[in-house]
């Protein structure tokens, strides 16, 4: 509830959750992340309101849903305040499209592999990154792979980018709600895969069958390669079959995330 009475001492409303108008920014956690952007805040409240710490709103912003975000934030005791533009625009990457509001929050957790694996779906549909660098082509896939109800990804602990804010930005809020996990060794997660009969299908193009033979009603696993050079040698062999999108036109491949949707739905509509 939102008290109309103005607080005698400093003549400004303030309700029980700490909104504060024309308020200083209130400083981040050392602890946090920052997320800006309508949807990836209203995700990461709908997903977990007990990682956001705090959230800023622009003076003046009148999109109606920031009235959500800041439902949220009362009904789960979440301290948010009014700060002019220019203050939001600090705290962004430099022409970041803010829209008017920010939170920030604990850093995304990573899962463990093998909880991936044992609430996965029947039949289990995982992505397998192998060195995917770009925090927007790993957020797109992200976001992908959580709208065509991927089970969960798995990168590698190194040569590979984490859950930063960027890829949290790209994903536009899907990263609150599909588990991504890290692994030490690639190929001895794939041998894991093929124990617990996930077929793996990896990515090439220089691939005989085409994306759309393969039977995706069977547990599977998609491993897609890196932007530029694809996967690597041993793990391309260690796959149990390897596909590729025909190309129609003068470039030979699609960049990583947009093929990685193209697959996906694939799957999905098979599964269907």
């Amino acid at each position: 509830m939102i008290r109309n009475d103005k607080a005698k001492a400093g003549g400004r409303a303030e309700d029980s959750v700490g909104y504060r108008r024309n308020a200083r920014p209130l400083p981040a956690s050392p602890n946090s992340s920052l997320i800006y952007g309508v949807l990836p805040v209203l995700e990461a409240l709908r997903a977990d309101p007990r990682r956001v710490d705090r959230v800023m709103i622009a003076q003046g912003a009148k999109e109606n849903r920031l009235s959500e975000v800041i439902d949220h934030c009362r009904a789960n005791s979440i301290p948010f305040t009014r700060v002019a533009r220019e203050a939001l625009a600090k705290y962004a990457d430099r022409g970041a499209n803010v829209q008017g509001v920010l939170a920030f929050v604990s850093p995304a957790q990573y899962a463990d592999v093998d909880e991936i694996l044992e609430n996965a779906n029947d039949p289990p549909l995982i992505v397998v990154l192998d060195g995917v660098e770009d925090p927007r082509n790993f957020g797109a896939i992200i976001r992908t792979a959580e709208c065509a109800g991927v089970d969960g990804i798995v990168i590698p602990d190194r040569r590979s980018v984490g859950l930063t804010e960027t890829v949290a930005k790209a994903s536009a809020g899907a990263i609150e709600h599909l588990k991504v996990a890290k692994t030490q060794n690639l190929n001895r997660f794939i041998e894991g895969l093929k124990k617990r009969d996930i077929w793996v299908v990896g990515t090439s193009v220089d691939a005989r069958m085409s994306y759309d033979e393969w039977d995706w009603t069977r547990p599977s696993a998609l491993i897609m390669g890196g932007e530029g050079r694809g996967l690597h040698r041993l793990v391309a062999e260690n796959c149990d079959v390897l596909v590729k999108i025909p190309m129609y036109g003068k470039i030979d491949s699609l960049n990583v995330s947009v093929a990685a949707g193209v697959i996906l739905f694939e799957a999905h509509r098979q599964r269907k």
